[in-house]
């Protein structure tokens, strides 16, 4: 698979980190937990701009798919992320598990997208 226009609000798939795993689960496969370092969070605010509000807005009315919309969405939760990641390395993790994400309606027109995890430490398990 190609990888993504770089400058696509869609990113299709996985967020590729190579410095640290991201899992939502509880666990690293081949790995063991050594230490929980701390929640990790990302958190972003975004609004639709005139633009994209005003056409939005019209392409509600048909109803389906907003895709002025939908690209606020996704540059939200990849720039959440993101500073999620950021964080992780600050603290000097390996991993982060557990990750989420989390949106609330700030007020009219705005969103916050949360992006939340535990950040760990990690060593292989002997084989």
């Amino acid at each position: 698979m190609a990888d993504p226009d770089p400058s696509s609000p869609y990113r299709v798939g996985a967020e590729p980190i190579e410095q640290l795993i991201v899992t939502t689960g509880n666990d690293v496969a081949g790995h063991d937990i050594v230490k929980y370092l701390a929640i990790v969070r990302g958190i972003v605010v975004r609004a639709t701009g005139l633009g994209q509000g005003f056409l939005g807005s019209l392409r509600a009315l048909g109803g389906g798919n907003i895709a002025e919309f939908t690209e606020v969405c996704e540059a939200a939760r990849h720039d959440a992320y993101q500073r999620m990641i950021q964080h992780a390395q600050d603290v000097g993790a390996d991993a982060i598990i557990g990750m989420r994400y989390d949106a609330t309606e700030f007020m009219q027109g705005s969103t916050e997208v949360l992006a939340y995890g535990t950040a760990v430490r990690l060593a292989p398990r002997p084989r």
